[in-house]
């Protein structure tokens, strides 16, 4: 056997590449998996690889051959396992590639397009509603969907599709209502459906006061391409989360910002 001849290695501009692009990918695997129970799944296989390169299959042949099928079925095991989060990771991939997260810049160099002008028309109405929920401290849980995904939906929704305005989101949310509980989903410019229940977080690492509503927002964002307005019911505060993130009692100028650049 010939040993490594490490003069053969040639450091240039591409192994600078491949080792940028490889621990990019790294840290954002870390970043989607970071605070969820995929983490634990992870340090749990990690220990499996450890003990079947440790185990001697010489002496112990049933745990090496339990260690051994486990191995042979790696990739499959890993796909079925971490599915939300690879799926998390293509849409944040494909997202960052899309032109649509460079329009800052667009705006930056050209100016605001007469679009984008007139966006503060389209989220007043929910920036008026999100201040009068405020005042009243009522709980609400509005969804953005980029993809508006029927079968994800409205399996446990009630179908609005109509026009978004202050006082339909209000009455939404009352406290009387029969769809105040639920979420609130937006889509092409309307409020598509109402009262519905949404997958919550496996994120471990969440405030103690967050309840099943906010829980339920940070969970539809992790999943899907979407983001949500969570406002607490016990202290009427304002949160934003997008990408299993949230940022937790945010103004009305920060509100404005960042459904300006999402929505």
């Amino acid at each position: 056997m010939q040993g490594l001849n490490i003069s053969s290695f040639k450091f240039d501009f591409f192994s600078v590449l491949d080792i940028v692009i490889v621990a990019l990918i790294m840290y954002q695997l870390y970043n989607l998996i970071r605070g969820t129970i995929a983490a634990n799944i992870f340090i749990g296989m990690a220990i499996v690889c450890v003990l079947y390169f440790i185990v001697p299959s010489n002496k112990m042949h049933l745990l090496s051959a339990i260690l051994s099928n486990l191995m042979n079925v790696g990739i499959i095991a890993v796909i079925v396992v971490f599915q939300q989060e690879i799926r998390r990771f293509l849409l944040l991939v494909g997202k960052n590639a899309s032109l649509q997260r460079n329009r800052a810049w667009w705006q930056y160099f050209f100016g605001k397009t007469e679009t984008e002008k007139n966006n503060y028309a389209r989220i007043k109405p929910i920036i008026d509603a999100c201040k009068s929920l405020k005042q009243t401290r009522t709980g609400a849980l509005i969804v953005f969907a980029k993809y508006y995904d029927e079968q994800f939906y409205q399996n446990s929704c009630e179908v609005i599709d109509g026009k978004i305005s202050k006082r339909l989101l209000e009455s939404i949310f009352q406290k009387t209502s029969p769809l105040h509980d639920g979420a609130v989903v937006i889509a092409g410019n309307k409020i598509k459906s109402a009262s519905c229940i949404l997958p919550l977080t496996d994120n471990t690492d969440l405030p103690p006061q967050f309840g099943l509503r906010h829980r339920a927002g940070i969970g539809v964002t992790e999943n899907n391409e979407a983001t949500a307005i969570i406002v607490s019911e016990e202290t009427g505060e304002i949160s934003y989360a997008r990408h299993g993130r949230v940022k937790m009692n945010i103004s009305f100028a920060e509100l404005e910002k960042l459904l300006n650049k999402d929505f």
